[in-house]
C-alpha cells in the first residue's frame, strides 16, 4: 500500500520540483540582468547608439550644420576612391599597422626573454614600462623636439660629423610616418614585454626541462616549445596593436602638427581632419566606417586564429 501510494504521488512531486526548479532559474536570471542593466545601458548610449548614427549620417549630405535631412546614397563612399589624400591616408594606416604588429612585437619578446632570468628583472621592467605610463600627446610633444631641426637627433649627428645637419625628420613625407611609428614602438614596447612575460610565466617547467634533458638546444626549445605555448598571448599582443595601430591619433596630431600633408597620416587624422577642420562630417562619418570595418575584421580574423590555436594547444 504504501508503495502504490508514494507512486500515485510521485508525478505531483515532480511536478512541484520542477517548479521550484523554473522559479529558481527565472530569480537568477532577473538578479544577472539586474547587475548587467547598468553596463548594457551605458554600451547603448555611449557605444552603440553613436555608431549607428555615425553610418546613418554617412549616407547624407551633412556639411558643418546643414544637409542632414539630404540623402546622399553612396556618394561619400565613392568619394573615397576619388580623393588621392584617403589613398595616401590609407597606405599610411596599412604601414602604421604593420609598424604596430611587427616592431613592438619583435622588441618586446626579445626584452622578455633577455629579461626573465637576470638579476634586478623589476627595475628592468620599471624602466621599460615608464614610457607606457606618459600620455600620447606629452610622448608627441617630447618627441617633438627629439626631430626637430634644431633638435637631439639633429645636434647629435652635427655633434659627431663636426658640420651642420639640418634634417626635418617629421616635415618631409619620406621620414614623417616612420618617425612616428618609431616613437609609438618606443611608448608601447614595455606593455608588450610585460604581456609577453606573463606568457612566458604561464609555460610548464617539465617540458622545457625534458627538452633540456634530451640535449634540445635554446633555439629549438623556443621553436618548438616556448613559440607554440606562447601564441596565445602573442595574439593578444597582436590585437591590441593592430586596433592602437588603426586608431592612434594625439600622437599623429601633436608631433606632425607642422607638417603640410598631415591629414595623410592616417585614416585616423584624415577622418578628423575632414570632420572638424573641412566641416564634411557626412564625408568624415563614412572614413569612420571604413575605418571601423576595417578594426573590427581584422581583429575578428585574429580571434579566429587565437580560438585555433588555443585549440590545438589543448
Amino acid at each position: 500500500m504504501a508503495s502504490n501510494a508514494t507512486q500515485m504521488l510521485s508525478p505531483e512531486v515532480m511536478r512541484m520540483a520542477q517548479a521550484r526548479e523554473r522559479s529558481s532559474a527565472w530569480q537568477q536570471t532577473r538578479v544577472a540582468w539586474i547587475f548587467i542593466a547598468p553596463a548594457v545601458i551605458m554600451v547603448t548610449i555611449f557605444l552603440l547608439t553613436p555608431v549607428v548614427f555615425n553610418v546613418i549620417l554617412s549616407f547624407t549630405k551633412w556639411r558643418k550644420f546643414t544637409g542632414l535631412d539630404q540623402f546622399a546614397g553612396f556618394a561619400n563612399y565613392q568619394r573615397l576612391f576619388v580623393v588621392p589624400y584617403f589613398s595616401e591616408a590609407l597606405g599610411n594606416t596599412a604601414l602604421w599597422v604593420v609598424g604596430a604588429i611587427i616592431f613592438p612585437l619583435a622588441l618586446g619578446l626579445g626584452l622578455a626573454l633577455l629579461l626573465r632570468n637576470i638579476p634586478f628583472q623589476e627595475t628592468f621592467k620599471s624602466l621599460y614600462f615608464l614610457p607606457k605610463v606618459l600620455a600620447p600627446t606629452a610622448v608627441g610633444a617630447i618627441w617633438y623636439y627629439v626631430y626637430a631641426p634644431h633638435g637631439v637627433i639633429n645636434s647629435a649627428v652635427s655633434g659627431l660629423t663636426g658640420s651642420e645637419f639640418d634634417f626635418g625628420w617629421i616635415f618631409v613625407p619620406e621620414t614623417v610616418t616612420l618617425s612616428i611609428i618609431f616613437t609609438f614602438v618606443w611608448q608601447t614596447v614595455g606593455i608588450t614585454m610585460v604581456l609577453l612575460l606573463l606568457g612566458l610565466a604561464a609555460i610548464p617547467r617539465d617540458p622545457l626541462e625534458a627538452a633540456r634533458v634530451d640535449g634540445a638546444s635554446q633555439w629549438q626549445i623556443f621553436r618548438h616549445i616556448i613559440w607554440p605555448l606562447l601564441m596565445p598571448t602573442v595574439l593578444v599582443v597582436t590585437i591590441l596593436n593592430v586596433a592602437a595601430g588603426f586608431t592612434t591619433f594625439d600622437l599623429l596630431w601633436v608631433m606632425a602638427s607642422s607638417y603640410p600633408g598631415k591629414r595623410t597620416l592616417s585614416l585616423a587624422v584624415y577622418m578628423y581632419y575632414e570632420s572638424f577642420s573641412n566641416g564634411a562630417w557626412a564625408y568624415g562619418s563614412a572614413v569612420a566606417v571604413v575605418l571601423g570595418g576595417m578594426v573590427i575584421t581584422v581583429s575578428a580574423a585574429l580571434a579566429v586564429v587565437q580560438s585555433r590555436v588555443e585549440k590545438s594547444i589543448r
